[in-house]
């Protein structure tokens, strides 16, 4: 069975045991999340989605939190003597899926 959840502006599709990386999410690591937003449920061949997923939730546990890797930007201008750099890392949450419910 899988499911296709909204979070942090992104669709996941998970299945349970899975564990992945979210955008930042305000709970302690080991505590359960649950989400609500579903947008499909699989299993198998059969597929729901619609009217029929009203109080379909995904539980997880969160693992922890940490920082991706440094994304560089460079905005460049030939011949001008002109350089900008910047950098990013991004905030996430790194989740397991313990549970998909109808």
């Amino acid at each position: 069975m899988y499911a296709v959840l909204v979070t942090g502006g992104k669709q996941y599709r998970v299945a349970q045991g899975e564990t992945l990386r979210v955008e930042k999410l305000e709970a302690d690591a080991g505590s359960e999340v649950k989400f609500d937003n579903v947008l499909m449920l699989g299993d198998g061949e059969s597929i729901t989605v619609g009217d029929a997923l009203k109080g379909a939730t995904v539980t997880a546990k969160v693992v922890g939190h940490g920082r991706a890797d440094k994304v560089r930007i460079i905005k460049f201008r030939r011949r001008k003597h002109h350089m900008k750099q910047q950098g990013h890392r991004q905030h996430y949450t790194e989740i397991e899926i313990t549970g998909i419910s109808k």
